[in-house]
């Protein structure tokens, strides 16, 4: 039940599924990986993302991890399923897909639902795929934005720069007259407000990150694996390259400043 809670994204993005784990289940210790050297997950082939998930995977077993989250869409769409067979039978698999489908297929009243991700979830259709199953009634209407997590990963964000590439995706006839929109990336709740913004709080915009922290806190506490000791919680945060002005943007992922310990996992 002490150990830890492994959990893994292509860069920073998955510290918002870290920070919204953190909340839900303070007593928690996490390892976090970012694969900073890879980042975007979103142009890469199939075949590469399965193989940095297996390869995260592993390290995250390694450090003796009790269940391990995939807190990234692209990863979660193409490495899960590969994953979950290699580890499956010895560690709890959760991604960040699932969680969200299920919490919209008890949203009755979602007609139009919006999906905005990177290239490589857009075109593996998997959320369009999920939902119609769980909501045969919903119509999907999905769109690849694949500026904005590079975008956000540099920091472009609550400015000019970010303002117009936001307004530039969202005006697109792909996601017109939706009433929800998922944000299918686990950077885009860092710029939740001004997606809002633009729809003039029209549209319900998925917490999608607390959506997965609650799962993860259903399927802990249901597999009996809930850490019941009260002290204070360690974190430990890798990535497979760092700039010098990378841990300080982690701030903003995290809401409090970590050290970044940089780990070539690719040689091992």
């Amino acid at each position: 039940m002490q150990s830890p809670i492994g959990i893994f994204d292509s860069g920073i993005g998955g510290l918002t599924v870290a920070n919204a784990i953190r909340k839900v289940l303070p007593h928690e210790n996490l390892i976090y990986f970012g694969d900073t050297a890879h980042m975007p997950y979103g142009d890469k082939s199939a075949e590469a993302i399965k193989y940095y998930s297996l390869k995260i995977g592993k390290f995250l077993q390694a450090q003796g991890c009790k269940a391990i989250v995939i807190a990234c869409n692209t990863a979660s769409s193409l490495g899960f399923s590969d994953l979950k067979e290699f580890l499956g039978d010895k560690i709890p698999i959760l991604n960040v897909i699932d969680p969200v489908v299920e919490f919209c297929a008890q949203q009755k009243h979602y007609k139009k639902i919006g999906v905005i991700a990177t290239k490589a979830t857009i075109k593996s259709d998997i959320y369009a795929k999920k939902i119609k199953i769980a909501m045969p009634n919903v119509t999907v209407q999905s769109l690849a934005t694949p500026l904005l997590a590079p975008m956000i990963e540099e920091g472009f964000f609550e400015n000019n720069i970010s303002k117009t590439i936001i307004n530039a995706y969202l005006s697109s006839a792909k996601i017109k007259n939706i009433d929800s929109l998922i944000l299918a990336c686990t950077h885009y709740p860092l710029i939740r407000k001004e997606i809002g913004e633009y729809y003039n709080n029209s549209v319900e915009i998925l917490n999608t990150a607390e959506i997965v922290a609650d799962d993860v806190k259903r399927q802990l506490t249901n597999l009996n694996l809930l850490n019941t000791v009260t002290e204070k919680p360690k974190y430990q945060f890798y990535v497979s390259d760092k700039t010098s002005s990378f841990e300080t943007s982690t701030q903003l992922f995290f809401e409090d400043k970590i050290s970044l310990t940089q780990k070539n996992i690719w040689s091992e």
